[in-house]
C-alpha cells in the first residue's frame, strides 16, 4: 500500500444553487473510475451550493487538473483542495 493510497484529499468546491452542479462535480471523478471516501453538500445562506468531496488513492497533480477542470464549468463560483 503506498502513501498515495492513505492520503486523504479533500476538494472544497462553491457554485451557484444548481441541483445540476452536484452532477458535475462527482462526474469528474466517475470519469477516470474513482469512489469518493465522502461527499458533503450544504445549501450556503448566500444562495451558494458547499461541495466537499474527500478523496484517497488519488495523486495531488490529478486532483489538481480535475480542480482546473471543474473551475471551468459555469456555475463554479471557486474551487481549491487540501489535505484534509
Amino acid at each position: 500500500m503506498s502513501s498515495q493510497d492513505l492520503t486523504l484529499l479533500r476538494l472544497r468546491v462553491v457554485t451557484e444553487a444548481d441541483p445540476g452542479a452536484i452532477a458535475r462535480v462527482l462526474e469528474r471523478f466517475q470519469n477516470i473510475n474513482v469512489l469518493p471516501r465522502r461527499v458533503v453538500v450544504e445549501h450556503g445562506t448566500t444562495g451558494s451550493l458547499h461541495i466537499q468531496v474527500d478523496l484517497t488513492g488519488l495523486s495531488e497533480q490529478m486532483l489538481t487538473l480535475i480542480a482546473l477542470k471543474i473551475s471551468q464549468v459555469p456555475c463554479v463560483s471557486h474551487v481549491h483542495w487540501h489535505r484534509a
